[in-house]
């Protein structure tokens, strides 16, 4: 086997690459630890770069005197209601912007992408009117309904049913499928890397969407866990084991689900570049 050669540009990237690493891993670091320890352990100077003594008082508190298990729930009930709702109109409306001609259409995807430049706190106005309207505020579907037909998620999906080969769905067409069965049976396989990269990123997006739960929920029990933890943050004196346990309860969920599906992530986003 031919030995790989050593060299400077290499060890300096590897070492700016170390690095970085601790630097993005140790405020995670310090949560977890900071979770376990008394209050007094939080604030003491020098700090205790590892629990002396190890406490679970943090976690009772935070679930005995605070619903965090409520606000765990709404957190993931609301990501996986957006994810899904977001996958399924995103990937229709990405297949038919891509592969259906009719009149409008550009002018259509053309909207789509002015969408994207918006800024959330633009269009938030006249969301919670809407929201209002409906008479969903202060609930769950408050914060789910406003990110179906994600402008990002349609744009995604159109760039890869661009890939999708006419052929296959004349071929489809031809054997009398309707079009709903030609989408699932033809074009979903071939979108599918697409298809799980946005669902991760909408999953995540809509975990740490923050501004938007803090606008359109208000009652304690309706918060999600961010929104919960802080609530903890008192004005006079803050327990910051107790936040810090609320925040790597928060934190530990999405940091698994993008660590396990971190490879179809990344492969979704790299073929989306080069195909699209």
């Amino acid at each position: 086997m031919k030995k790989k050669q050593i060299t400077a540009f290499g060890v300096v990237s590897n070492i700016i690459l170390l690095l970085l690493t601790i630097l993005f891993i140790f405020p995670f670091y310090w949560i977890l630890t900071g979770a376990f320890k008394a209050q007094p352990a939080t604030i003491m100077i020098p700090p205790q770069w590892w629990p002396a003594a190890p406490t679970m008082e943090n976690f009772e508190k935070l679930v005995v005197q605070n619903p965090a298990l409520q606000w765990l729930w709404n957190s993931v009930f609301i990501s996986l209601a957006t994810m899904l709702l977001v996958c399924a109109t995103s990937s229709l409306a990405g297949y038919v912007l891509a592969k259906k001609r009719f009149y409008g259409q550009r002018i259509l995807f053309s909207i789509f992408i002015a969408a994207m430049a918006l800024p959330k706190q633009v269009v938030l106005v006249p969301l919670v009117r809407i929201v209002n309207f409906m008479g969903i505020h202060d609930t769950l579907a408050a914060v789910i309904l406003p990110l179906v037909g994600w402008p990002f998620g349609v744009f995604l999906m159109k760039q890869f049913s661009e890939n999708i080969p006419t052929e296959l769905l004349e071929s489809a067409k031809i054997d009398g499928c309707s079009e709903l069965r030609t989408f699932w049976s033809v074009a979903f396989p071939i979108v599918k890397p697409g298809f799980a990269a946005l669902a991760i990123f909408t999953f995540i997006n809509s975990w740490n969407d923050y501004f938007m739960q803090l606008v359109m929920l208000t009652s304690r029990q309706n918060l999600t866990i961010s929104l919960g933890v802080a609530t903890m943050q008192a004005e006079m004196a803050t327990n910051y084991g107790l936040i810090m346990a609320g925040a790597a309860m928060a934190a530990v969920p999405i940091v698994t689900i993008f660590l396990v599906f971190q490879k179809s992530f990344t492969q979704g986003i790299t073929m989306g570049a080069v195909k699209g």
